[in-house]
This record gives C-alpha cells, structure tokens and sequence, in this order.
C-alpha cells in the first residue's frame, strides 16, 4: 500500500496525501504489479471513465511580472547577495493560461509522457507536470538524490552553449551550493552520504542542467522517505541558501505564493521506501485556466537577461503542451 501527493514548498504548510484505491506497477526488469485497497464495508471502489473532451483551440497567455520589474527583483537579490545577506536566491515567475475551454487533466498528462520521456510525470491535486529533478529515494537501506542547479537552453547545434555550461565557473558554484548543502542535510540522518566528484549532463528537450548524484545509507531509526524529503525540501535548488535568509527574501518580494511549485511529489509505502522528485515544470489546472511558475537561480555575477531566458526556456515545454491545439 502506497501513499502519493505533493507537499507545499515552504516548509510547515498543510499537506494531505492520498492512498490510492488501486495502483499497478512495473519494475525495471519487467515485472508488474496491481494493488488494490478495499473499503472495511467489502464494497468495490467503481474505477472512473475519462470523460469526453474538447482541446482548446484559443488561448490567452499573460504574465504576472513584466521583464523589466522581475529583472529589478533579480537586481534586487544581486544586492542583497553582495551585502552578505545571502549566497543565492532562486526568483521566479508566474505565468497564466486562458483557454477557450476547460482543460483535460487526461489530456495534458498524456502529451507530457509522449514529450518529455526522460522525466517525472506527475499529477496531484491541480498540479500537473514532467520534472527532471530527483530530490530522493529510498529504497531498503539505500538512498539516492540527482539534485539540478546550472542551466542552459537548448538552441540547434547547442554544443558551444553546453560547453560554455560545463566550464561556468558562476554554474559550477551554485550547483556545488546544492551538493553541499543536500550532503550536510542527509548526513544528519543517514551514514556514507557522498557525492559524485564532478557533475554531469542532464540534457532535456528544451534544456540542459547539471547534475550530481549523491547516494548513502539510512541510519536507525530509519527515516522514510517522506521524512528525508521533508529534511531536503526546499533545497538551495529551488530556495536559495542560506534556506531560511532565502525564504524570508522570497516572502518580501515575490508578488505571488508558490504553493507545491518547488515542493516534494511523489510517493511513500508502508515500509518507509518510495521516490520523490522536485514539483517543477508543471501547470495548476483550474477549468480554463493553467498557471505556471518557473524559477532561475541568482548567484554572484548572474545577468538579469540570461536568467529572464533561463525562465523562457524552462516554461517552454509546458506552454507548448498546453497551447497546442
């Protein structure tokens, strides 16, 4: 038996999660699995149909922030990183779709699974979306985390751009900023945490981010998962660090709440084992209306335009699942 949902993005906010009345697996090595959960008085939870729909066909996309007042904020986070207050701080913008008729959750989810094959699906609630970004799993004693910090779009022949990633040194130290502080974190609860020496590629179809693993083993009383993604969550990734100085940042500035944007998705079984990635890339669903929200990390020497791009590109995908007739 599992558990699923998605938790809000600051710490201490109201989450439930869901048992699902039946839920069917498959492993790496093929073999499936179909649990049922059954209510006390033996009767039959009947299954839903996917309702008819019709895709929208017109659409009003606006945003909250203009260009010029999200890059004053990044001006703004620049001068408090240079005062010392902070060392990064992750700013990001909201985005709303009108359709011309409601959206389909079924829909919506089934174009993400066709497009974006190397990430996390999810749905929860509203919340709909693809994320590239691990933030843990346990499974048994064993731990794993991918944490993404350091991007760049995907432009034609993009090997120059990806290059230019690879040896930032602005990039590489706030990706480090997220290794190091997800290893402190876990080390609290889990023994032989350790990171890949130098970070990877993840390359998307719209971008490319770096990426390190970090693996460890939990010590008992063995955490859960839900418990080890509620130590991590919000990471430097999506927060800024220090956590706490970043979070009273984004408090007094960003004009919106993030709700599960940047908070833990995934699920939990009975035996503490389960997988939660990072709640990006995604679209709260409200009838006719889609909102999305996508952030850039500012760090010393960050440019307000290349990190308004790094935005563009990041609500790329969904935008396309969503305004495609």
């Amino acid at each position: 038996m599992i558990a699923v949902g998605a938790l809000p993005f600051r710490p201490g906010e109201r989450a439930e999660l869901l048992i699902p009345a039946r839920v069917a697996g498959r492993t790496a090595d093929g073999t499936t699995w179909l649990t049922e959960v059954h209510p006390r008085d033996g009767h039959d939870v009947t299954p839903r149909e996917v309702e008819a729909f019709e895709r929208p066909s017109r659409f009003l996309v606006s945003t909250l922030q203009s260009r010029t007042r999200w890059c004053t904020e990044v001006l703004a986070a620049l001068e408090a990183i240079t005062a010392g207050d902070l060392e990064k701080v992750v700013l990001a913008r909201e985005v709303m779709v009108e359709a011309d008729v409601p959206f389909s959750r079924h829909d919506v989810l089934a174009r993400l699974v066709e497009s974006q094959p190397d990430c996390f699906v999810y749905a929860a609630d509203a919340m709909v979306g693809a994320t590239p970004e691990l933030l843990i799993s346990r499974q048994g004693d064993s731990v794993t985390c991918l944490p993404m910090a350091g991007t760049v779009a995907r432009a034609g022949d993009d090997g120059t751009r990806v290059s230019a990633l690879e040896h930032s040194h602005k990039d590489r130290r706030e990706h480090r900023l997220v290794v190091d502080a997800m290893v402190r974190a876990l080390r609290t609860r889990c023994d032989g945490v350790h990171a890949d020496n130098a970070p990877s590629l993840a390359r998307l179809a719209d971008v490319v981010h770096l990426a390190t693993r970090i693996v460890g083993t939990v010590r008992e009383p063995a955490p859960s998962s839900l418990d080890l993604a509620r130590l991590l969550s919000p990471t430097p990734a999506i927060a800024g660090a220090p956590r706490d100085a970043a979070l009273e940042f984004l408090a007094r500035l960003e004009p919106f709440e993030r709700g599960c944007y940047g908070g833990p998705v995934g699920w939990v079984d009975a035996r503490g084992d389960g997988e939660w990635a990072v709640a990006l890339r995604g679209a709260e669903l409200d009838r006719r209306r889609a909102r999305l929200v996508a952030g850039a990390g500012i760090v010393a020497g960050s440019d307000p335009d290349a990190e308004w791009a790094e935005t563009e590109a990041k609500l790329s995908a969904m935008l396309r699942v969503l305004v495609t007739p």
